[in-house]
This record gives structure tokens, C-alpha cells and sequence, in this order.
């Protein structure tokens, strides 16, 4: 996948658009992602911020983790950005799933907790785009990849990862395109 503003498949147009920075600040802004956690880290340990420390050595060890299997895969340069990207928003939907299941079980205090997380990993995440911004680019995802059932929910998925890493719930977004195109059948 190319990096650079000039490929229109990369997304860092639209990302730069969305988060209302120039194409080479977003380029900073992303390819900077572990410098920014290692920064974070810092300044929660000068701050004594305990929850912002745990929280991002959490993020850390995700990503020595990540880094390491994708050695095992010929990748001496560790996961992508996007890849990072990714990972944090599946660490975001950990923490919900968790949440949602403290509070079930009565347990308000340890659900405060893993919302608190949620903010802090969301710090390193681009905007996320609101419900009527996520209808259009699943729409413009369906028509750009001609999609017409649901049999290619598959490419209408990459398309989207491709272009919004980072900045949508895909399992939200995934229902919204399996309803989309049960509706075009």
C-alpha cells in the first residue's frame, strides 16, 4: 500500500480532510504513532497518572507483541501504522465488550475503569467518523467496488479498512454494510 499523498488509494487525503490537518502533517501525525506512545508514556510517568502509565504500557506490550509475529512473517520493520491503527481500535472494542459485562455483572467501578482506558487509547486515534459520515463512505465503499450482494461484503470491508483505518468501529460498520446490501438484493 503506498504511503505517500499521491496514491489515491492510500487515504491520507481523506484522513488529512477529516482530522483537518495537510497531507504531510498527517503523514507526521501517523507515521509518528510510536513516538507518540512512547512520549505518552513519559509524560504519564512524570505526571504520576497511574491509569495513563498502565494504559499505554498495555498499548506497548500489544504492539512488542504484534512486532513480534510479524517477524515471523519477514517484517524487520515491525506492523504498518495502519496496522497500529487497527490494533487500537480492537483493543477499544476489548475494553467495551468488558465494560458491558462489569456492568452487567455489577460491577460499575471496574466498567468506569475500562472506559477511562477507552479515552486514553482514543487519544491516539484519529477523529472517528460519525454515524452519517460512516453511511456515506460504506455507500461510496458499495459503489466504488460494485458491489451488489453480499457475497462481496468482503471487498467493500477492505476498501473501507483500507481508507478509514482508525477512524470507524468496523464491526458497526460491517453490520451496516451486510444491511446495505441484503437492501440492493
Amino acid at each position: 500500500m503506498g504511503r505517500g499523498c499521491q496514491s489515491q488509494n492510500c487515504g491520507n487525503q481523506q484522513r488529512a480532510a477529516e482530522n483537518n490537518l495537510a497531507c504531510d502533517e498527517l503523514k507526521l501525525w501517523v507515521f509518528n504513532m510510536r513516538e507518540r506512545i512512547s512520549q505518552a508514556m513519559k509524560q504519564a510517568l512524570k505526571d504520576g497518572d497511574d491509569l495513563a502509565l498502565s494504559t499505554t504500557r498495555l498499548i506497548t506490550a500489544a504492539l512488542k507483541d504484534r512486532d513480534i509475529a510479524a517477524r515471523g512473517n519477514d517484517v524487520s520493520d515491525g506492523i504498518s501504522d495502519d496496522e497500529i491503527l487497527s490494533m487500537l481500535q480492537t483493543m477499544i472494542k476489548q475494553r467495551r465488550e468488558s465494560a458491558a459485562m462489569y456492568n452487567k455483572g455489577g460491577r460499575p467501578e471496574l466498567a468506569e475503569n475500562e472506559e477511562a482506558e477507552i479515552a486514553i487509547i482514543q487519544t491516539f486515534l484519529p477523529s472517528q467518523l460519525d454515524a452519517a459520515e460512516m453511511a456515506e463512505a460504506i455507500d461510496a465503499a458499495i459503489a466504488e467496488t460494485e458491489a451488489s450482494s453480499v457475497k462481496d461484503m468482503g471487498r467493500v470491508m477492505a476498501e473501507l479498512k483500507q481508507k478509514f483505518a482508525g477512524q470507524m468501529d468496523f464491526s458497526a460498520a460491517s453490520q451496516q454494510v451486510k444491511h446495505a446490501l441484503l437492501d440492493k438484493s
